[in-house]
């Protein structure tokens, strides 16, 4: 074996047992490759100083060495979290990519106030501009997921929509607002869906701001 060869061996050997730090002893700092710098990218409603300040643990840990069960238990904490990524920039720069939750609505669970997110989680609610004209849902043991992708599918105005209102009886009423309700039946509700898009923007039916879909092959307006 060459010198070189050897030379690079006893340095990743060194690099290996100089760096490893057993979980038992997780608070001792490292000299060799140690986190000076901590990032976060893509927060945009996550409070990203607060973030930053909950991670300061790891500065002056080594960077190759991260206890990422610990890590995740830490940024999972914050609710609009969805997922999250770590990029090590060596030699001393920790990167935190987040993947937030995105609100499609909010939820009222009697006077308190929720978001839901585009994959039906729900989520704690804080005010945050961009999200405070989402369409307001009423009602107990709501099935919005699947609702909600149906109404993607279509294309419908979401943004138009002013609340929704989930009945006990398991269909949904849409509110606009422009002051049109839709009564949906519980069945086929998507097909219904379509036959309103049809008529929702034709002169001839501006003056009605009701359509009642509830009994089938019928369409009462009022």
């Amino acid at each position: 074996m060459s010198k070189s060869l050897k030379f690079l061996l006893l340095f990743f050997l060194l690099l290996i047992f100089s760096t490893y730090v057993p979980k038992s002893q997780t608070d001792i700092k490292s000299i060799i490759l140690p986190i000076k710098n901590i990032q976060v990218r893509n927060a945009k409603v996550i409070d990203e100083v607060l973030l930053i300040e909950k991670l300061s643990y790891l500065i002056g840990k080594n960077i190759l060495f991260i206890d990422k069960d610990k890590v995740r238990s830490t940024i999972m904490k914050f609710d609009f979290v969805s997922s999250f990524q770590l990029k090590k920039i060596y030699p001393q720069t920790l990167e935190v990519i987040i993947d937030e939750k995105k609100p499609v609505a909010i939820y009222m669970d009697g006077k308190k106030k929720l978001f839901i997110s585009d994959k039906g989680k729900m989520i704690n609610y804080i005010e945050v501009k961009e999200f405070t004209n989402l369409p307001i849902i009423f009602g107990k043991k709501i099935k919005f997921k699947n609702f909600f992708n149906d109404l993607k599918k279509i294309n419908f105005p979401i943004n138009e929509i002013k609340t929704l209102h989930y009945l006990d009886i398991g269909r949904w009423d849409i509110v606009f607002k422009n002051g049109i309700t839709v009564k949906l039946p519980k069945e086929n509700y998507r097909d219904i869906l379509q036959k309103f898009l049809l008529v929702y923007n034709d002169s001839d039916f501006e003056k009605y701001k009701i359509f009642d879909y509830r009994i089938k092959n019928q369409l009462i307006l009022n």
